[in-house]
């Protein structure tokens, strides 16, 4: 102990001993002490020294502190003091604590590598961080907590190998998770960064952590904090949150199928005072919409995005946004990152984009949010990153929208504009035509995403007319934008002009040749394209460019001064092709442009750097390979070319005659098969019904039998007895018995009889059926299958009426026996009754109705017999219509032949038809002509090598490929 007064700093008689050899001393000691006090208090020195000796303690002591860790876990304290130990040695945290603003860069580099090198030689055997894992499943707070700190310092230093070796730990990263559910919240919030470092840029650990219930854990988290009015916890949550779900599409999958979304709501819960929001609480919320962006961010795949955005809608986070973007005292980064956060929520997706529109603002008159946006966005008093917001959400709400897009068009037409009220296209086109620049660009984009790959509203924006001063005429949009543009405004001012008639022109032969119908835009365009000026001026010269190719290749020629072939021409001698394509190619080399084709959102450093928009790179990469092939293009290429063009139409219209002939067909097939399946579900309702019957007639039977015994009974109990008058009564009621079951034959006969009708009632429904099915070989072969398949139910049928009614025959013959035996039973009665007058009288009138009600039977019979003969009649006559329709079915075959070899000799007609167009094209390219198929791409080298031949070689072959055709 008196040593460790000495190390400690207590009083001493000889010379202190240096840091050096302290550490050395305490190391000895931890290594070779046999008492466990001793080894506690050295490690304990150690730890008070490790802050001040960090490098000599890693040095010196690491070996014996993981020593320490790996025998003297049954004691908590050592054990806390060897991690304290580590922590300190390994973690930069402290040391950057202590550095000075005024310290130099070099030594803050020195103590990032000093804990980089120690956590490599900690981890270099890898049953450290195992071990380390294993501690950290302790429950003792002195070893938990010190261990989560130590694990999360490891991370930072070496993040990729510590979590390869946590992967492949057995249930590493499930220990970890634990950590989210300890009651102490120190431990809980420091697991949540160890977890923010173990999750960073690890997709197989993000998706580990999710299926352990991460996302209800933290979830949880939040809301006991009081969500976005929580502290530093909240923000911790919200990256790890941010961590797991950022460019992960399976956890972004299972949080939004675990209806996650659904619990984001409550945190956009803003009350009516805005004001005085903390530092943290802007923080916080500013992180919650970030993690909504990651859900529907533009760069994760369409069909995740779209059903996460349904999901936002549908629980009412959507309209939670829209709330606090129209509400007041919001700090200005939230609100910016709001309307970033409901554009790409409302981007692609029809309810949402409808939803949007709907949306007012809490004004008097109520005005529709996107006014209230776009008059942010045309304010040159707004901040900039705002702006640049407003802007995105404009985008986003036209994305894929044509009803919105003919929304903010119908603004600007003449029959719609309101002047009591400020409107989408009034704010435009003020924004367009003011003298800010950013303004002219910002409202020229935006109206350029009013056309996006619309036609028919390109054309409609052609009508608008604007008052540009009292006294003059109007004059058209697409006039007054070319006036602006040779004024010679600022560059930004003229690249957003020139990007917005680019996209007007481009696919719109009637707006390309409203420009060229101004003489002056032409002379204009080449004028700029040819002078040499600074660079500044080089993406003008491009855009022009662009603007030029736009009006010759989508030129219909309808203005014989401007036709394709004098465009050229002009560009020829005023300009020169090499250099009109080299002026074209400055557009796709700007940096600029390279910046703006990587995402949706604009986003700019400063107002100077908004020259491109990220649809407008993308037409720009369409169109430029096609107008440079254009410009290379001769008047008669061009004239085959069109040629080719409509042969190929032709062919199309063709083929697409014939698919729709095809689509009709198919549709009759269908039609037919619904009425053969309904037809064969009917034949099975009366099999059943006729199933049902027989049963029923079983059950008669059986009652009857019944009875005969029981009569059989009766007679022999009267007979021993001589009872002649129970004798009687119980003969009249055998006989009212008798008469009813003759009422239910009856009945039975009549029922059988529907059926008949029914049935003929089919086979007549067969008949038109197989009349109706003639159109193709599909549907006759169906009818006649079908034909032959009912004619023989319907002959199975009336067999089993026929044995029905032999049965019939046979009870009624056993019926008449019956009465037989009663009449002799009577007869035998008569004796007995004596000279009784009454009971002589009762028998006489029974033998009466029973021979009346025999001749009855006897008819009836006679009746069902030529029923019978009529059915076997029927059945000859639908076995010959049967034979009629076969008849019919083999006609129509043959017609359906024919029709076939039609077609075949359509179809030979046709490959020799693009035999021919090949052979042209063959010789088109013999030519040196690009041809613009599917080998369009391959030819092109060998027509530019074709061109530089000799002129006078051309000549001969045009000339002798000309005689040949």
């Amino acid at each position: 102990m008196n040593f460790l007064r000495g190390v400690m700093g207590g009083p001493s008689a000889g010379p202190q001993p240096s840091g050096a050899d302290t550490i050395q001393k305490l190391c000895d000691r931890v290594a070779s002490s046999t008492l466990l006090d001793d080894r506690r208090d050295a490690v304990r020195a150690l730890k008070s020294l490790s802050k001040k000796y960090r490098l000599e303690v890693g040095i010196q002591a690491m070996e014996h502190l993981i020593h320490v860790l790996q025998t003297d876990r049954s004691d908590s304290e050592i054990i806390g003091y060897a991690l304290d130990t580590l922590y300190n040695v390994i973690s930069n945290d402290l040391e950057e604590e202590e550095q000075d603003d005024s310290e130099e860069e070099n030594s803050a580099k020195q103590v990032d590598d000093l804990g980089s090198q120690f956590t490599e030689i900690f981890i270099k055997q890898q049953e450290n961080v195992t071990l380390l894992l294993t501690l950290v499943e302790e429950f003792d707070f002195h070893v938990r907590w010190p261990g989560v700190k130590l694990l999360t310092s490891l991370l930072k230093q070496q993040g990729p190998q510590v979590q390869q070796i946590i992967l492949v730990s057995p249930m590493g990263v499930s220990r970890l998770m634990d950590l989210l559910a300890d009651s102490r919240e120190v431990i809980r919030n420091d697991g949540v960064l160890l977890l923010q470092q173990l999750t960073k840029s690890n997709a197989a650990i993000q998706k580990i952590v999710a299926f352990e219930n991460a996302f209800e854990r933290l979830l949880d988290i939040i809301t006991e904090e009081g969500n976005s009015d929580g502290g530093i916890v909240v923000e911790d949550c919200l990256l790890l949150l941010q961590n797991l779900l950022k460019n992960n599409n399976s956890n972004q999958n299972f949080f939004k199928e675990g209806s996650y979304i659904q619990r984001m709501k409550p945190w956009f819960e803003v009350g009516d005072d805005n004001c005085g929001w903390s530092a943290q609480k802007v923080t916080n919320l500013h992180l919650m919409l970030q993690l909504v962006r990651v859900l529907v961010s533009p760069t994760n795949p369409p069909g995740a995005t779209s059903s996460c955005q349904k999901a936002m809608f549908h629980c009412g986070l959507l309209q939670q946004l829209c709330t606090i973007l129209m509400a007041t005292g919001v700090p200005a980064d939230i609100l910016t990152e709001t309307i970033n956060t409901v554009s790409e929520v409302i981007r692609g997706c029809q309810t949402n984009q409808d939803y949007f529109a709907s949306v007012n603002a809490p004004s008097n008159p109520p005005r529709p949010a996107i006014v209230v946006l776009l008059m942010s966005m045309v304010n040159e008093r707004q901040p900039f990153v705002l702006r640049c917001a407003v802007l995105y959400c404009f985008q986003c709400f036209l994305y894929k929208n044509q009803k919105g897009q003919g929304e903010i068009v119908s603004t600007l037409l003449p029959s719609t504009i309101d002047g009591n009220s400020v409107s989408a296209g009034q704010l435009l086109c003020g924004g367009l035509f003011s003298t800010d620049s950013l303004s002219n660009w910002c409202a020229a984009v935006a109206l350029a995403h009013a056309l996006q790959e619309n036609g028919t509203l390109k054309e409609q924006l052609l009508r608008v007319q604007l008052a540009t001063s009292i006294g003059n005429p109007p004059v058209s949009l697409l006039q007054q934008c070319t006036n602006i543009l040779s004024q010679g405004s600022k560059v930004q001012t003229r690249v957003g002009l020139l990007m917005l008639l680019c996209t007007w022109l481009s696919n719109c032969s009637i707006a390309v040749t409203h420009f060229l119908h101004n003489p002056a835009n032409v002379p204009f365009l080449t004028g700029q394209i040819a002078e040499n000026l600074g660079e500044e001026e080089q993406l003008v010269q491009g855009l022009c460019a662009l603007l030029l190719g736009i009006s010759i290749y989508y030129n219909d020629n309808s203005l014989e001064n401007y036709r394709k072939e004098k465009l050229k021409q002009l560009i020829e001698k005023r300009i020169g092709r090499e250099n009109f394509i080299e002026k074209l190619g400055f557009i796709s080399k700007h940096e600029l442009y390279s910046r703006a084709a990587q995402k949706p959102q604009p986003s700019f450093s400063s107002p100077d750097h908004m020259m491109f928009d990220h649809e407008f790179t993308k037409l720009v990469k369409e169109l430029e390979g096609v107008i440079s092939k254009a410009i290379y293009k001769s008047s008669e290429e061009d004239k085959k070319e069109e040629e080719v063009k409509k042969t190929l139409e032709q062919h199309d219209n063709i083929v697409t005659h014939y698919k729709k002939v095809i689509r009709e067909q198919d549709q009759e097939l269908e039609e037919l098969k619904q009425r053969i399946s309904t037809l064969t579900s009917q034949n099975e309702q009366l099999q059943a019904t006729v199933t049902q019957q027989v049963s029923q007639i079983q059950q008669h039977k059986d009652q009857y039998n019944l009875l005969k015994v029981q009569l059989g009974k009766d007679t022999q109990h009267h007979n021993s007895h001589g009872d002649t008058l129970q004798m009687n009564g119980i003969q009249t009621e055998e006989v009212s018995k008798l008469k009813e079951e003759l009422e239910e034959w009856k009945n039975k006969h009549e029922l059988l009889q529907g059926q008949l009708k029914e049935k003929d009632s089919v086979i007549e429904k067969l008949n038109s059926s197989q009349l109706e099915m003639g159109a193709t070989e599909q549907s006759l072969q169906t009818s006649r299958f079908g034909g032959l398949e009912h004619s023989n139910e319907l002959q199975k049928e009336l067999e089993m009426l026929r044995s029905q009614l032999q049965l019939q025959a046979a009870e009624i013959s056993k019926l008449q026996m019956e009465n037989q035996k009663l009449q002799v039973m009577n007869t035998a009665a008569d004796p007995m009754l004596g000279d009784s007058g009454a009971p002589a009288a009762m028998s006489s009138e029974l033998e009466a109705r029973l021979e009346q009600e025999i001749k009855e039977l006897k008819s009836q019979v006679k009746a069902l017999s030529e029923e019978k003969e009529s059915l076997k009649q029927q059945l000859d006559s639908s076995t010959s219509t049967v034979a009629i329709l076969q008849d019919k079915n083999s006609r129509l075959e043959r017609e359906v032949a024919e029709s076939k070899k039609e077609q075949d000799d359509l179809l030979v007609l046709l490959a020799d038809q693009d035999q021919k167009i090949s052979a042209q094209k063959m010789k088109l390219k013999d030519f040196g002509v690009a041809v613009e198929d599917e080998d369009d791409t391959e030819s092109g080298d060998q027509g530019d090598e074709d061109e530089d031949g000799d002129e006078e070689e051309q000549d001969e072959n045009a000339a002798v490929c000309y005689q040949e055709n």
